[in-house]
């Protein structure tokens, strides 16, 4: 066994330890001793086939290195080619997969709750005798619409709740000639207890139509409106002050 240290200085325990798995090694004083293991390796290295031309071509330097290049170059074109690929299927998958289904919209049809009237419309009524007066002309006021509606202590009771500021306005579709008698020319009451009371009339229902009321019946139709024309309170039915006298003050 060659032994103790070599002209460098370094000594055998210098040297890393070997893997277990090599077990134990012995390197023999005389190499001739190892001629069976020589001959056995080569006997092994004559039995592989000997190397081709392209083989050869192939295994030179150059070719090594330009086969790198070659790899380097074409990776990044080949990823940027695949990365669109997947894209374009994930979109195409993403446009034909079926989504949530959308609810119907609410289309509005003749049922739908009408809009309500908040102004008074700019009407001409017809006076007692047979002159057209705007609607307007007198605010703030509380109109009755009173078409078969026996509505004379309605009338006066609302006559009564009302302020000096505020006209009374009753609205029929009786014909002017009908009302004359009971109307002065001008198509005003003289005023009751310093109050305005006039009586219009509205053949063509048309005040009933713009405030969208139901047809007549036995009752009256109060709306009170402020003095800019804006609708305070509108009541369809009614026979009594009471039902509108809280809204009074707000004209």
């Amino acid at each position: 066994m060659a032994g103790a240290s070599n002209s460098g200085g370094w000594s055998p325990d210098d040297l890393p330890d070997l893997p277990e798995e090599w077990g134990v090694i012995v390197i023999p004083d005389d190499l001739s001793e190892l001629s069976d293991e020589v001959d056995a390796v080569r006997a092994e290295l004559r039995l592989a086939d000997p190397p081709t031309g392209w083989q050869r071509f192939t295994g030179r330097p150059a070719v090594r290195r330009f086969r790198r290049f070659a790899v380097t170059t074409l990776r990044a074109p080949v990823l940027i080619i695949t990365l669109a690929v997947v894209v374009t299927v994930a979109s195409l998958f993403a446009s034909a997969w079926p989504g949530p289904p959308r609810q119907p919209a609410t289309q509005r049809t003749a049922s739908t709750t009408p809009e309500v009237v908040t102004t008074l419309p700019a009407l001409e009524l017809v006076a007692a005798d047979g002159q057209t007066v705007p609607l307007r002309g007198r605010l703030p006021a509380v109109i009755l619409l009173i078409d078969g509606c026996a509505c004379t202590a309605l009338i006066s009771d609302t006559i009564d709740a009302v302020g000096p500021e505020i006209a009374v306005i009753t609205v029929s579709a009786a014909t002017a000639s009908a009302a004359s008698a009971a109307t002065p020319p001008t198509g005003a009451t003289p005023p009751a207890n310093g109050k305005t009371v006039r009586m219009l009339n509205d053949p063509t229902g048309s005040l009933r139509t713009h405030l969208r009321l139901g047809a007549p019946d036995s009752t009256a139709a109060a709306v009170l409106v402020d003095r800019g024309s804006q609708i305070v309170r509108r009541v369809p039915r009614t026979v009594s002050v009471d039902d509108f006298r809280a809204d009074l003050a707000r004209l």
